[in-house]
């Protein structure tokens, strides 16, 4: 994970899920109610912002939340 300074983009990160998919660009973005995490994207010919991957439910998208944000909190206690 790296951490960015001065930005609403607090860190860059990447997951290896079962030791055989790997998600990298994995944003943490701080956010008026705290700390959220955005999944890597694209810009298409219309301008819009499309996910390259992402979790197709809820309990998914939550559980690669607080393992990232677990994470990022850790790597700033002990910064």
């Amino acid at each position: 994970m790296v951490q960015k300074q001065d930005s609403k983009l607090k860190a860059v990160a990447s997951i290896t899920i079962d030791d055989c998919f790997v998600i990298h660009d994995i944003k943490v973005i701080e956010g008026t109610e705290g700390y959220f995490i955005a999944m890597p994207s694209r810009k298409t010919a219309d301008g819009e912002y499309k996910d390259v991957a992402h979790p197709i439910n809820t309990e998914t998208r939550q559980q690669v939340s607080e393992t990232i944000l677990a994470s990022f909190n850790q790597a700033l206690t002990e910064a």
